[in-house]
């Protein structure tokens, strides 16, 4: 059972119900049956159970109907806000944040991916520990009944704060070792092309079209997670590394940028970022919005970047009819170029105008050293 709030947001150009399809396919994505929504128009959420008490009785009334056994919430939740969901409602409570965590640890396949998404899940289950040993508090007062659950509590807490340290640790030495390969990449003088885009938006196929891999493609979000590297040569003769890292998302959390920061580290270090958006979603603007707005908040927004409209195959019959599609999220007609990733349409010209940039931007790039 899906539920959201409309608060009203004008920041936010996502509509409730677009928010909620998007959740719907995060929530098939991890295998589960949505049977329902339930909706409501609140200035804010409410602090002790998310929907106002009316709501909650609906919800509580669809149970029978529905026979939902789950609950996913379309923000995140306080740890307090979900305890009193779960009690009134006697299923699962999950959230947003929790759903993706889910979908990340089913997705991550390197040991650097799965430290990572680890990293995420011990800092979203930390605060959240209060009320897991609450069945102690029902045993009444007296002497032997206060001390073995606050006990419990703290050994839990310290457990997981030695886990994220040692998670730490682990994820920093991956990012020495990454930044070893920078340094011989900088001093071959080799370009880094970096692909960005909304999770599904084609990526992983526009990545195996061009430079003939088999990475892992599946019309699921966040179908890939850990960052791909290939080498590339160019018709000029200059050797570049195209890099994939993981999809964006509308309300990404906070803590999942912060844990794959050594991965996002590629995007500062590229000389070119291609934009790639998915034409045929009914969401394109928001999502290509949406990629502008987390490129912001990582201040990569002033770095060089071409768009890439693809899946033009779904749309239009032909490449004459691509090649006189125009779409603008925050670019120029010069640094914006129609392509089918599936079925190679344009890439020989998106190759060409990456070597244009690149020219543009380091007019002095010479051989193709080794990396």
């Amino acid at each position: 059972m899906l539920v959201g709030v409309d608060g009203g947001n004008r920041r936010d150009t996502w509509s409730l119900d677009s928010s909620l399809d998007e959740l719907t396919q995060l929530a098939r994505t991890a295998d589960a049956d949505v049977v329902g929504r339930l909706t409501q128009k609140l200035a804010r959420p409410s602090s002790t159970h998310y929907i106002g008490s009316g709501k909650m009785q609906e919800l509580i009334d669809l149970k029978e109907e529905l026979k939902y056994d789950t609950v996913v919430i379309n923000d995140e939740l306080a740890p307090r806000q979900q305890r009193n969901l779960e009690e009134a409602l006697d299923v699962k409570v999950i959230d947003r944040t929790a759903l993706i965590l889910d979908i990340f640890a089913r997705s991550a396949r390197t040991r650097e991916g799965k430290l990572q998404v680890e990293l995420a899940q011990h800092q979203y289950l930390l605060p959240r520990l209060e009320g897991q040993w609450s069945h102690l508090e029902r045993l009444g007062g007296g002497i032997g009944t206060r001390g073995p659950g606050e006990s419990q509590i703290e050994t839990d807490r310290r457990l997981i704060r030695k886990r994220i340290s040692n998670i730490g640790k682990q994820i920093e030495a991956v990012r020495r070792h990454r930044e070893l390969y920078r340094r011989q990449r900088k001093k071959a003088n080799t370009p880094l092309v970096a692909l960005v885009g909304y999770t599904n938006a084609g990526n992983s196929t526009l990545l195996n079209s061009i430079c003939q891999s088999d990475v892992v493609t599946e019309d699921k979000l966040f179908s890939t997670l850990d960052p791909v590297t290939r080498r590339l040569r160019l018709s000029d003769g200059r050797t570049i590394l195209l890099t994939d890292t993981v999809g964006f998302i509308h309300r990404l959390p906070t803590l999942i940028v912060a844990a794959f920061h050594a991965t996002l580290e590629e995007l500062d270090e590229a000389d070119l970022l291609l934009h790639v958006v998915d034409i045929t979603s009914p969401e394109a603007v928001n999502q290509g919005l949406t990629v502008e707005g987390i490129l912001r908040k990582l201040k990569l927004d002033e770095k060089p970047r071409i768009t890439v409209i693809n899946k033009m195959d779904r749309v239009v019959e032909n490449l004459e009819e691509a090649q006189n599609v125009y779409y603008e999220v925050k670019s120029t007609p010069e640094s914006t170029i129609a392509v089918s990733a599936l079925k190679n349409w344009n890439l020989d010209k998106l190759l060409e105008m990456t070597g244009t940039f690149l020219a543009a931007s380091n007019p002095v790039i010479e051989g193709t050293g080794s990396y």
